[in-house]
């Protein structure tokens, strides 16, 4: 079964930048889209950002021009590059990527923003 590894997160101060980064455990086939979604304790999981396998992005309001989000085709890696991040920007990052057959979830990843 592919698991989907993710990394990046942490703590960081209002302001700075993250980058998450998530990849599959072992090489994947027919990945059509990639995308971010996060989750906040009490809260429904909302998404993030999306990109499509003609590389079209859309993200939520809340971070549009602040967060980017990207990928490396071969290796069926996807990344979030979050800048001027604020506090309510924390929250538990999941990755999924979405194949013909089957949706692929991280575990999450932690990020915290202090003020």
């Amino acid at each position: 079964q592919v698991q989907l590894v993710e990394s990046g997160g942490g703590g960081v101060q209002a302001g700075g930048s993250l980058r998450l980064s998530c990849a599959p455990s072992r090489t994947t086939f027919s990945i059509y889209a990639m995308a971010w979604y996060r989750q906040v304790l009490g809260e429904q999981r909302e998404l993030v950002a999306r990109i499509q396998i003609d590389g079209s992005t859309d993200y939520a309001e809340s971070v549009k021009g602040r967060f980017r989000i990207s990928r490396n085709k071969a290796r069926d890696t996807v990344f979030l590059q979050m800048d001027d991040l604020k506090p309510e920007d924390t929250a538990v990052y999941y990755c999924k990527m979405t194949s013909r057959t089957s949706d692929y979830w991280g575990q999450g990843t932690q990020v915290t923003v202090s003020s």
